[in-house]
This record gives structure tokens, sequence and C-alpha cells, in this order.
């Protein structure tokens, strides 16, 4: 049995590879992401393709797909976090870093994938490079410091910045 390639420790058949057989689908956003990683590490271009929602498939060149995955070697993958994504949600973010090597030097491609549920099945819908921005309303200088102290927060928390 050989090591999967998307680093979760389990054996290949028994983590992507029926994935990436059709087989079995993804059962979560994070399951998919993993598998397009193996199929990156594989150069499933097939795979890679059918797991894309079916209305952002329009800019996807598998010539370039494959040349990406057959030109790398895909050494590593580590998620770094997971938001949504599970069995019961429509939606899902995937921070993760993948490591490869091209033309002798090392590289990184660290993103946070968006995924989509429809008909039950997984799909990568975009990304954007690095960690998800956190949305957190503004504070303004004048509103009331969260910290709770009753002060405004350019007398509190906000003084200190």
């Amino acid at each position: 049995m050989t090591d999967c390639y998307c680093k979760s420790g389990r054996a290949f058949e028994e983590c992507c590879g029926p994935y990436l057989a059709g087989t079995a689908a993804a059962p979560t956003a994070e399951a998919l992401m993993r598998s397009r990683y193996s199929a990156f590490a594989t150069a499933d271009v097939d795979y890679l393709e059918n797991s894309l929602l079916p209305e952002t498939r329009g800019d996807f060149s598998r010539a370039d797909t494959e040349q990406w995955a057959k030109g790398s070697e895909w050494t590593g993958l580590e998620v770094r976090s997971t938001t949504d994504g599970g069995t019961g949600d429509s939606e899902g973010f995937v921070e993760f870093v993948a490591h490869f090597t091209m033309q002798g030097k090392p590289h990184v491609h660290h993103e946070t994938g968006r995924f989509a549920r429809r008909d039950d099945r997984w799909y990568y819908v975009d990304g954007i490079m690095g960690p998800r921005p956190r949305v957190a309303p503004k504070i303004g200088r004048n509103d009331p410091c969260p910290c709770g102290s009753g002060k405004k927060y350019k007398k509190c928390h906000g003084a200190a910045a």
C-alpha cells in the first residue's frame, strides 16, 4: 500500500484513491481539496477538471494544468484551517499550503480555496492566495471599547494603538 499523496497518514487506496477513481465522492470540502492535491501529484487532469464547479470550467486549461502537474514533484501538503465544508454545509473554505519542486527549485502554493456542495457533491469554486481575510467590523475611535470597560475605544485599548 502506498501512502496518500495528501499526507493524511492513510493509504492512498483508503484516502483519495476512491475519489480519483470515481467510486466515491469526497464527503467534505477538505476531502475534496486533499483529493485535488493527490490529482495534481498523479497528473489526473480529468479529475481536476471534473471537480471544478461546472460554471467555472470555462477558463480551465487542460494543457497548462497537465504541464504544471507533470512538471512538478509534489512534496507535501499542509491543511492550515477549514471553515464549514462539512456534510451538512453548502459552502466551505480550506486554507492550505501545497509544496512542490519545479525545475529543481522548491515552491509553495498558499491558498484559501472556496468549495460549494451541489446535489450532494463538493466542487472547487475558486481561491485566494494566502489566508482568508478576517472579516471584523471596524471599531471607530468614539465607539465603546469592545473590552467592556465602558470607555471610548480611543481612551482605552485604542490609546495603545
